[in-house]
């Protein structure tokens, strides 16, 4: 793991966040700051609100009290796609991605709100709408490289195996050029080799693109290998928070968790 300074500023906070639709509260009251330079995880049962909270930060729920913060600038209320703009990207646990499109044109397919032409430029291709292309393009193919995914770049998706699609869709949330990378479950149903892929790849994203990561994640293995920080949650309410090596050992955890398995 990296070595990071505990004074660090805040990237992003989460302060007594509820979601209740109709009767049943998904997320009550739950607080957790993100430092930059993290991989903060957050675990829990299914269930427990994981996904929820996920959504409330990305703008696709209204939590109904609390406060989500990123950079200082609140974001409850805000549109997904304002958001999305101010540095926060998603990976899906269910794969996202045009299917009939190949894998660099999914990838430049996020890169439409980083464009600054209008239309009369892209009809001609003159000015600036050359230079914004081909610099998406330099960034994309940066990002190809960076998750291995040369010789499959000009295939169409829907004729990659799961495990290269769950890469390409990665792939596209790296193309947003995001400060914050929200990763929802980023090895489920890969295999032991994918599984080892995809750890490397997470910690180069960290390492090369500085970018802070936020994983909900079921593998244990991968989430104490990578973690700087985990949060647990059951039941919607944040039971445990701390160092791998902490969070292993909690016998609440245990309880509600880890002594359960996948759940």
């Amino acid at each position: 793991m990296a070595v990071l300074k505990e004074d660090a500023p805040t990237m992003l906070e989460i302060t007594n966040l509820s979601m209740r639709f109709g009767g049943i509260q998904a997320v009550e009251k739950v607080s957790l700051n993100v430092l930059p330079g993290r991989i903060h995880s957050i675990i829990g049962p299914n269930g427990a609100g994981k996904t929820t909270l996920f959504n409330c930060v990305s703008g696709i729920y209204k939590p109904q009290e609390g406060s989500i913060r990123f950079l200082g600038e609140e974001l409850r209320g805000m549109k997904p796609h304002r958001i999305s703009q101010r540095g926060i990207a998603r990976a899906f646990q269910n794969i996202e991605l045009f299917k009939g499109m190949t894998v660099l044109d999914n990838l430049m397919s996020s890169r439409a709100h980083l464009m600054n032409y209008g239309l009369f430029a892209a009809s001609v291709w003159l000015g600036r709408c050359c230079g914004e292309e081909y610099r998406s393009r330099d960034k994309v193919e940066d990002i190809i490289e960076l998750l291995d995914l040369q010789q499959v770049r000009k295939m169409p998706v829907a004729g990659l195996s799961y495990g290269l699609q769950k890469r390409v869709e990665l792939g596209r949330a790296l193309a947003m050029e995001p400060k914050l990378l929200l990763v929802d479950e980023p090895v489920s149903g890969m295999n032991i080799e994918e599984t080892e892929d995809m750890a490397r790849y997470i910690l180069d994203i960290r390492e090369e693109l500085k970018i802070t990561l936020v994983l909900i994640e079921h593998d244990m293995g991968l989430v104490m290998d990578l973690s700087d920080t985990v949060t647990v949650l059951n039941f919607g309410l944040k039971i445990a928070e701390g160092t791998p090596a902490e969070i292993s050992i909690n016998p609440e955890v245990v309880q509600a968790y880890l002594g359960e398995g996948e759940g």
